[in-house]
Formats: structure tokens, sequence, C-alpha cells
């Protein structure tokens, strides 16, 4: 027997389903579902946020560069402020009547709106202050204590490469939606670029208020809180007693100073100066007026942003195309009478002529390396000067100049490199030559590199031809580094064409007295420093000194870049203050404490506000 169901029939079943699902799911949350009372019931509990302690940043070698004391935030509940001994809150925390009165006038004025939450209202007070404020709390209803850690500093080095947190504004929890006001974020350097690992994971205490709105005790015997999961540490590739070394050199001093790890990529040491006073760094916000303000500009950090003109070592990039597009070799030679004869004329110092390939590195001879970039840039086994040029460029960039390097530093920039399309900008389409854009063959004109691109170079002349991703971090259990930084980044020239450039910079810091060796300052013996010089014209006041070094010349353990703002020449202070990083990093010590004592008292500051 067929059964049929007319339209009124229907309907009631299929009201009854919905009455039915909706019954069921009523039943689930309300009487099944505990977590869920929990919330319906907010108004009736008060969560008491419990802070994660942020993870710790620690050096190659395990100690801790950045660490965590306990703090209190003081919070206010104003509907429950009755009777406060406004003045003796003041006392406590050194606070303006007038401001704290302006405040809780503020706080009755929104006081629907706030209802009982409870916010901020003094912030990462130590821990003296808050047992002050425990023995008088009895005089301030409606406040309380929640327990935070802010960050120290054991080294007193490294504000710059660590960076600073502050807590999340408006605009930042726009895009960020999880995160919530009160919370605190890295803003700048490893703490921005590792906050995912180091921020770690909020909590919550659940307390029960009475139908006076009053605090009763635990729910459910804390069954339902969370507890806080500290952040994870890192293990930073940054070595902590030469990162501090470094910042002593480089006292009263403008400039950068980068070490690496060339057999890694591992950045060892990352100095901007002048930076940011790490007595300052844990409480920001309260100095952050004062640090913006100060022209010398401590926040910018010089070693990965700023893009300077390359000078003299560039020379060594010219080298090695040379050698790679077939233009030079190791008995080119040239003579120089103190300037390139052609055009307006590029000066060249007083030394010996004429020089070959090894002589002009560790002379540098801007004379020879006019020659040679032409030779590269008129090559006639390219149609036109722009081919030519592009080939150049194509070379250059393999060493990463004209971009970033993707390193793990989030404030990186990638320099200046000019292309085709610049020189016809500023010459004319086709109305330019080598000869117009000779200011390359020396460093100068059109192109910019982070002092991080020149330690860079450093490292990939040291390791013959390719560079590992420079980076700031070191695999370990809780920090898993990205795999592309064990992967050799390769130039597009050849291994063997760097011994020629390698012995150069040898002699250049190595040579006899009387050579014309450029770096000889630099010498320490055993250490089988391999060097280059740089002096790099600054139109706006002292031209700039550059060193880029690596020792030992064999097995190299490091390279360094040194640039000092309008201090001269690169031999007077950049080469003394790299090999004294050198010096210090493999010998452990310092011998030459004549040269050291004259680096940490010199004041070139002076010349840089002019």
């Amino acid at each position: 027997m067929a059964f049929t169901f007319d339209k009124k029939t229907i309907l009631t079943v299929g009201v009854i389903a919905v009455a039915l699902v909706y019954i069921v799911q009523l039943f689930n949350l309300q009487i099944l579902d505990e977590e869920y009372k929990i919330n319906a019931s907010n108004n009736a509990f008060r969560y008491d946020i419990r802070y994660p302690a942020r993870g710790l940043i620690l050096d190659r070698n395990g100690k801790i560069l950045v660490g965590n004391e306990t703090a209190y935030d003081i919070m206010i509940t104003p509907l429950e402020v009755k009777g406060l001994d406004t003045a003796d809150l003041c006392s406590v925390f050194n606070l303006d009547i007038n401001d704290v009165r302006a405040k809780l006038k503020e706080y009755h004025r929104d006081r629907r709106r706030i209802g009982y939450q409870s916010l901020p209202f003094v912030k990462q007070v130590p821990g003296w202050q808050y047992s002050l404020f425990l023995e008088k709390s009895y005089k301030f209803p409606g406040f309380s204590a929640v327990s935070r850690t802010i960050r120290n500093y054991p080294f007193s080095a490294g504000a710059n490469l660590f960076g600073y947190i502050s807590e999340v504004d408006t605009a930042f929890l726009r895009r960020n939606p999880d995160y919530r006001r009160g919370d605190y974020v890295g803003r700048t350097g490893i703490e921005r670029s590792y906050e995912h690992i180091l921020k770690g994971k909020k909590g919550y205490n659940i307390f029960l208020r009475d139908v006076h709105n009053k605090v009763k005790a635990s729910f459910s015997d804390g069954q339902y809180d969370l507890d806080a999961i500290p952040g994870k540490s890192i293990t930073s590739s940054i070595d902590g007693e030469l990162q501090q070394y470094g910042e002593l050199l480089m006292t009263n001093k403008v400039g950068s100073l980068v070490a690496i790890e060339p057999s890694t990529g591992e950045i060892l040491t990352l100095v901007s100066s002048p930076g940011i006073d790490i007595d300052k760094l844990a409480h920001i916000n309260k100095f952050f007026g004062e640090i913006s303000a100060d022209p010398l500009k401590p926040m910018f950090n010089r070693a990965v942003m700023s893009p300077y003109p390359p000078g003299s070592v560039f020379k060594l990039v010219n080298a090695l195309i040379g050698l790679e597009e077939g233009v030079l070799t190791h008995d080119t030679r040239y003579s120089c009478a103190g300037r390139y004869p052609v055009g307006r004329g590029v000066g060249c110092h007083p030394h010996p002529s004429p020089t070959d390939l090894t002589q002009s590195i560790y002379m540098s001879c801007n004379t020879y390396y006019c020659y040679v970039f032409r030779n590269i840039i008129d090559n006639p086994k390219y149609p036109n000067v722009a081919a030519g040029f592009n080939r150049w460029k194509e070379l250059v960039e393999s060493f990463g100049f004209g971009s970033k390097l993707n390193t793990d530093f989030h404030a990186e920039q990638g320099g200046t490199l000019p292309t085709t399309e610049t020189y016809d900008r500023i010459h004319g389409k086709n109305r330019w030559s080598s000869l117009s854009i000779i200011s390359l063959a020396i460093g100068q004109g059109e192109i910019g590199t982070t002092p991080l691109h020149l330690a860079n170079l450093a490292a990939t002349i040291a390791n013959r031809g390719h560079f590992y991703t420079p980076h700031i971090v070191k695999g370990s259990p809780d920090t898993l580094i990205n795999s592309d930084y064990s992967e050799k980044n390769f130039t597009k020239v050849k291994p063997e064409h760097f011994l020629e450039v390698i012995e150069g910079m040898y002699l250049a810091v190595n040579s006899l007295p009387g050579s014309g060796a450029t770096a000889r300052i630099a010498a320490v013996k055993g250490l089988d420093i391999c060097g280059k010089t740089g002096t790099s014209q600054n139109p706006h006041g002292k031209d700039h000194s550059v060193f880029i070094c690596f020792a030992p010349k064999d097995n190299p353990k490091i390279a360094v870049a040194a640039y000092i703002e309008n201090a001269g020449f690169g031999a007077t202070w950049a080469a003394p203050i790299a090999s004294l990083l050198v010096e210090r990093y493999l010998n452990q010590k310092v011998d030459r404490k004549d040269l050291e004592a004259y680096v940490i008292q010199g004041n070139l500051i002076r010349n840089v506000l002019k």
C-alpha cells in the first residue's frame, strides 16, 4: 500500500524535525557543554590573563643575550573603585595626582561601556614597587596586579640587533587579529623576525563573581584555568663577547661593523653605531621620543639599511669580472702617473708604477681599474656598450649586490645598482659610454651597498666564489633554520680566478714596509689576514673609511666589513677596527694594546655633526 503526504503533513513533519534539532543542540550546549556555560555566563566570571614568559635569545655558545625579569601591570576595574586613597596611590607609583584624577573621571564617564573589565593603569612596575602596593592594597579597592616579564640584557650590548618589544596599537591590531590590547610584540630586530617563536601563548585564571559582582573564588577549583605556554628560546649565531667588543671599538663613531662565518653564513657580530642605549631598550616607550629626536638616528640600523658607495673595496669585484671576461690576466700591467689620463680624469694616490693585477690590489690603484672597467664594458664580443654593461651587471648581481640577500633580519635593504635605463635617463638614450660611467670602476657613482653586503663579499672571496645567505639564528631543537641558509649561492666567476685576488688581499696586509701596501696596519702575526682598504668619496663631508677582510687565508673562520662614516682613508680607522675584531675572535685576546686604545678613545662623531 503506497503512502501519500499532502502539503500540510509535509510542513508539519518539517517543523517537528527542525524543532528536534534545536532541542538536541540546546540540551548539548546547556546541559552537556560546560565550556559553553562558562562563555555564555561571561558576565558572571572574571578572567585574569596569564602572560607567558617570552623566549630567551642565546648566543652561539649558549650564553643568554636577552633574558627576562618579572614586572607587574597594575590593573583597575573602575566599577569596583570606592573610597580610594588617591594621594597614597600616587606616592606608591610616583604618579601625578591630577593625571590620576583625570583618568578616574574618564573611567567614570565610560563606566557603562567598560563594565567590569580590568584595564591597565600602571605598566611594568618593578618588584619592589609591587611589594609596596601589596602592603597598602586595602587602600586601593578595584586595583589588582598581573605578572608579566620584561627583557633584560646580560651582555649590555646588541640593542639594534635584538630589537625592542612594545604594546600593540590599533593599527597593528587591525592587521593582526590574533593579538589583543595589552599584548606586546617584537617591533624590530630579532624580536620581530622571530616573534612567532618567542611570543608564547597566553593563559588565564577564571574567578566567579557573586550577585554583587564581587569576586568570590576560583571557578570550579581552577579546572577550566589555562596555563600560559612560555615562548621558545632561540639560539642565535651571534658571539655575545665579540658583539660587546665590536660595540666598544665603535664607541663615538658613526658606521657599522659586521662579521660573518664564511663556512656557514652565520652572522657573528652586527654593530650599528651609534645605536640604542641597551639600558633604555626594555622601557623603549619611555625613551622613544628622546631616541627618535637624536640627530645621529640611533634607531636606524646602518649595517643592513644604509646603501653606501663601497669605494675601492669594489675593485675586487671588477678584478674578478675582468678575469672572468678574459680582459685581464695576472700579468696585465698599467702605468699610473697619479690619474687616469682619459676624460675628466680619475685621481690616484702616489704609489710605485706600473702595477700588475696583484700589485693593483694591494696598492689600490684607481687608474688600473679604470682601464679594467672600460675593457669589460667595451669588450668587442658584445655588440654595444649597453650589452657589455648588462653583462657586467649580471656578474655583479651574482655576488648579491643590488638586491636583498634574503637574510632573516627584517629591516634588510637591497642597496642600489644602476641599469641601462638609469644612464639613458641621466645622459640620454644611446648617448653614454664606458667613460660616462667610469666612477663604477672604483665603487663610486650610482652604486650603493650595505655593510652586510660588503661583509658577504669578504665571505664570498674567502670561500673562493660562493656564499651562504647570511643569517642571525643557528639551528636548535626549538628553532629549525630555513633550509635555504645551508645552500651555496655561487657567483658567475670561476673559483680559480679568486686565487689571484686573494693573493693581492694577503699582500695588502702582510707586505714589507715600502711595498706600497695600503693595509699593513691590519697585520696580526700568525693570522694571515687578507684585506682590502677603501676610501669612499662623500660629497657631504670627510670621506668614509672602509675595510673588508677575512682570516686565516686558508680555511677562513671570519669575514669582516667595517664602514666608518666621515673617517678618511680606509687604513686610518676601518682597517684597525676590523683587524682588532678578527684578532679578538681568533686569538680570544688582543695583544696590540696601543692600537686598541687608539681606536676605543677615538671620537669621530664631531666629523659627522659638522
